[in-house]
């Protein structure tokens, strides 16, 4: 795993909080909060949780609709990740999307959890925001 790629809250001391959160995604803060608030601004019954697992040493954020995971995020330094995972009937609303070629590939070839595939995306830029509200929404609405 490439240095850029390793997840930076190994502490289970400390809390992330939305100070500690800014002080290692920085500019990046900015995309995290559009995130959060498109998921709570479009849609009910939504709860988000940071919980340290024991099993990878990490804090990781999870977003939730109901009892449904709607996403994961990881913190990395000056940045993060998101990761979504889909089941089989998901791939026709991934192929039919407007999602890059790239991602609906990546979907395919991913390697399988049981019948879920995964979609990482690191946060860059603000396509990688447009990416990532789509793939919210694909995970929403599916039943």
């Amino acid at each position: 795993m490439a240095e850029s790629e390793k997840l930076v809250l190994g502490d289970k001391s400390v809390y992330p909080s939305e100070e500690i959160l800014q002080s290692i995604i920085g500019e990046k803060m900015v995309l995290w909060q559009k995130i959060i608030s498109y998921v709570k601004d479009n849609y009910k019954d939504i709860t988000e949780e940071w919980r340290y697992y024991n099993d990878g040493k990490q804090w990781l954020f999870k977003m939730q609709q109901k009892k449904k995971t709607i996403f994961w995020a990881g913190v990395l330094k000056d940045t993060f990740r998101i990761t979504f995972y889909f089941g089989n009937k998901a791939e026709p609303a991934i192929e039919e999307s407007t999602l890059p070629q790239k991602i609906k590939d990546g979907f395919r070839e991913a390697k399988r959890f049981g019948t879920l595939r995964p979609i990482s995306t690191i946060v860059k830029e603000n396509k990688d925001l447009d990416n990532i509200l789509k793939l919210i929404d694909v995970k929403v609405k599916l039943k």
